[in-house]
């Protein structure tokens, strides 16, 4: 038995006699008739945290699409739109660790409150921008103000995010942490409806100025609900420095073969998975032929699946969590094969509805066992680690956006979901210990 599973404890279980047995006869005691889907929002400090959540991620989302979009008609070049992707992951890759440790050492709320101000800031920054004609489509090649705005919102995220993921765990404990992990990603997944939709909606019908305005007041208001939640507490480090407390945030993965075999898994996943985000502005404008409402309707589909995806995790027993990974990565990787060569509209939208179940459960369920099997001393750590893998989206799209170039949009998308179905059944039939996975 590991050592983290005995040391992470919730609701079930009492740490000197092990959390994992009290969480074990949880879990076999569980029938039909008591799942609550919905029963994490029963807690009131987790209803706040929840709602700031749509709150933030509706701003991002329509961020987003506004930003890729904008990109792609002042330049009309995939490797510029790779460019901003590159310009997001690389403060992700360099500042997560260093966000781990911040969230293992600072109160979450204030971490979080002051990363949602500054996002605000760089909105509010490029609405300003295009209002006084710094960026705009007289002046094409003000494009790099966009990608400075990225690497702004990456470094925020890479800062911000791991103290807003272990803080979940914090609120509502060990027992219940796949449905709030899992109603968490739905609210994201909600927002992933509502914001592109809305932002392809304001695009057309006013401009990208007074989107970017929404977006602002959008972050604004959902950094107030953060007031009102209670403290989270912060680990005591011993007083080491950041530099020490990385180190030893890396060794103790190194140690915990569940968590490393998680996150490699999870890293390689990434990279073949989401390259198509990056590139959607291409697919529809040039495979699908539509305009910005038709790229918020190609994302909204994405953000239903992942909403159904996410009620149906929150309903699950918090068991089977190896096979759960397996199966949503191969849905992930089969329907995104048939996305990448489908040219028909109604098809497209159909085969996003599976590519945001999978992509749903795979990031969801990697993240609750992230966060069940540490230590409550590194989940932070654990949890920045994962964030530098999500800035590998950034890599990864860039990387795609250079081959398109080269082969073209559906082979590059088609191609890493062939790879990520490959590596799903390798990982199937070769690695137990992820496959067996409770």
């Amino acid at each position: 038995m590991d050592e983290s599973k005995n040391v992470a404890t919730g609701s079930g279980g009492n740490p000197a006699d092990g959390g994992d047995t009290g969480r074990r006869a949880g879990r076999e005691g569980m029938s039909l008739r008591n799942l609550r889907t919905f029963d994490s929002l029963k807690n009131p400090a987790y209803r706040l945290y929840w709602t700031n959540m749509m709150g933030y991620t509706a701003g991002m989302n329509m961020e987003i699409l506004a930003r890729n979009l904008l990109i792609w008609e002042l330049t009309e070049s995939p490797t510029i739109l790779g460019l901003k992707s590159l310009a997001l992951a690389l403060p992700m890759l360099v500042f997560s660790l260093l966000g781990g440790v911040i969230a293992d050492r600072i109160l979450k709320n204030h971490v979080i409150l002051a990363g949602q101000l500054v996002s605000a800031a760089i909105s509010l920054s490029i609405a300003l921008s295009l209002t006084f004609g710094y960026l705009g489509f007289d002046d094409s090649g003000s494009w790099w103000i966009l990608i400075v705005a990225a690497a702004g919102q990456g470094t925020v995220m890479s800062l911000m995010m791991p103290s807003r993921q272990a803080m979940v765990y914090e609120i509502v404990g060990g027992e219940q942490v796949l449905n709030a992990v899992s109603l968490n990603t739905a609210a994201m997944s909600g927002m992933r409806v509502l914001g592109p939709a809305l932002a392809g909606f304001l695009i057309d019908t006013v401009d990208y100025a007074n989107t970017y305005f929404i977006i602002t007041g959008l972050y604004l208001v959902s950094s107030l609900l953060i007031l009102f939640l209670p403290r989270t507490s912060p680990t005591a480090l011993g007083g080491q420095g950041a530099i020490s407390n990385i180190k030893a945030g890396i060794a103790y993965v190194r140690q915990e073969k569940v968590l490393l075999i998680i996150l490699l898994f999870g890293l390689v996943g990434i990279i073949l998975a989401t390259p198509y985000m990056t590139l959607m502005p291409i697919v529809a404008s040039e495979i699908l032929g539509v305009g910005a409402t038709g790229l918020g309707l190609l994302m909204m589909f994405i953000g239903i699946g992942a909403i159904a995806g996410s009620l149906v995790l929150a309903s699950l027993p918090d068991r089977n969590r190896g096979r759960l990974l397996l199966i949503s990565a191969v849905c992930l990787a089969v329907s995104l094969i048939g996305f990448a060569f489908s040219t028909t509209w109604y098809v497209s939208l159909s085969l996003l509805i599976l590519v945001g179940i999978g992509q749903t459960g795979l990031i969801a369920t990697a993240v609750t066992v992230l966060q069940d099997y540490s230590r409550d001393e590194y989940r932070g750590r654990v949890m920045s680690i994962f964030m530098m893998e999500v800035g590998l989206m950034g890599l990864g799209g860039f990387a795609a956006a250079l081959i398109t170039e080269v082969v073209g949009v559906q082979w590059v998308i088609g191609g890493a979901a062939m790879a990520l179905a490959s590596l799903s059944v390798l990982a199937a039939a070769f690695v137990p210990r992820l496959r067996n996975l409770d």
